[in-house]
C-alpha cells in the first residue's frame, strides 16, 4: 500500500470533542489489529495541512480512562500517516503556581499505572527498547508554548505529568505524596499515548489544561466531578483557540528526532520477523520492509 502523506493528529481530552476550522471534512474508521479506536476520527483541511480529530473518551465522554485503547488509536493514526500528536488533556495541578485554567506543557512523566503490555505495540516475536529518556517532543511543545503566549494564555513550559490509573481522584495522602515527589500536574491518559507515539515514531506534544488542585489544597474544596466539568467548557475553548495556529507552523517534513525513533530500537534480527507480526505492524515498521 503507498504511505500516506504526512499528517497532524489531535487527540482530543475531556471536554474537547471536536476542532474548529477543518474543511473538506470526513468520517474515517480505520480497522486496527488492536480493536476499534475510541471513535470514528474526523478527516480534514487546516492551514493547507492534512488533520485527523480523535476524541480520546468518545463523542459524549463515554469511554472512562483505564478503557481507552489507547494502541488501537494511535495504531489508526499512524496508519493515516499522521506524524505529529498534540494531545489535549484535562488534569489537576500539584503546585500552587499551576492554576486552574492555566496549561501545563509537560516535559517528563512519572507512570503509576500498571497496564504495561498494554503501552507497546510489540511483542510475538518482534523485540524493541525505545529510548524515553525524553517522551515529549521538544519541537512540537516549544511551537505549542509559543503560540499560547502569543495569544495571551497563562502557560508553563515544562513540569511533570504523574499518571494514575483511576477513575477515582487521588486520596489526599496520594496527593501530597505526588507533591513531595516535584510532580506538577496529574492525570489518567496520557503517558501510554506518549510511549506509543514513541514506538509509532510520531512526534508527540501535550496541551494539559488545569481543571482543579486535586484535594491536597485544604483550604479549597476538594476536588469533585462537577469542579473539573465546570472547568472543561473553558479550557475546551482555550484549546480550540490555539490549535490552529499550532498547526499552522508544524513543519511538512517528518525529519524530527521522534520520527527515527525506531533506528536503533529494534533488538530482534529482521530475518527472524515473523510473517503475521510484520504484517500486524505494516504501518509502523513499513520504512524497514
Amino acid at each position: 500500500m503507498p504511505t500516506p502523506p504526512p499528517a497532524i493528529g489531535i487527540i482530543g481530552g475531556s471536554g474537547l470533542y471536536q476542532i474548529d476550522g477543518l474543511s473538506d471534512t470526513a468520517e474515517v474508521n480505520p480497522s486496527t489489529p488492536f480493536g476499534p479506536p475510541s471513535d470514528t476520527i474526523l478527516s480534514g483541511q487546516l492551514a493547507g495541512r492534512q488533520v485527523f480529530f480523535l476524541p480520546r473518551h468518545g463523542r459524549g465522554h463515554r469511554i472512562m480512562p483505564h478503557e481507552v485503547n489507547h494502541r488501537a488509536n494511535l495504531y489508526a493514526l499512524r496508519s493515516l500517516g499522521v506524524r505529529w500528536i498534540v494531545c489535549v488533556t484535562a488534569v489537576g495541578s500539584l503546585q500552587e503556581q499551576y492554576a486552574p485554567r492555566h496549561i501545563v506543557l509537560p516535559s517528563q512523566f512519572f507512570d503509576r499505572t500498571s497496564r504495561r503490555t498494554e503501552q507497546t505495540f510489540f511483542g510475538n516475536g518482534i523485540v524493541a527498547h525505545v529510548a524515553f529518556a525524553q517522551p515529549i517532543s521538544s519541537g512540537l511543545r516549544e511551537i505549542i508554548a509559543r503560540v499560547a503566549g502569543s495569544l495571551g494564555y497563562t502557560v508553563h513550559n515544562g513540569g511533570t505529568y504523574v499518571n494514575m490509573d483511576g477513575p477515582a481522584f487521588s486520596t489526599r495522602a496520594e496527593s501530597e505524596f505526588h507533591r513531595k515527589m516535584g510532580f506538577d500536574v496529574i492525570g489518567m491518559t496520557n503517558c501510554p499515548e506518549a510511549r506509543l507515539a514513541r514506538e509509532a515514531e510520531i512526534a508527540l506534544a501535550t496541551m494539559a489544561m488545569i481543571t482543579d488542585y486535586d484535594c491536597w489544597k485544604v483550604d479549597d474544596e476538594p476536588v469533585t466531578a462537577k469542579m473539573v466539568f465546570d472547568n472543561l467548557q473553558n479550557n475546551a475553548a482555550t484549546a480550540r483557540d490555539i490549535l490552529p495556529r499550532v498547526i499552522e507552523q508544524i513543519p511538512e517534513a517528518p525529519d524530527w528526532p521522534e520520527h527515527s525513533a525506531l533506528d536503533h530500537a529494534l533488538v530482534t534480527p529482521k530475518n527472524l520477523w515473523p510473517p503475521e507480526t510484520i504484517e500486524k505492524l505494516r504501518p509502523i515498521l513499513g520504512r524497514f520492509l
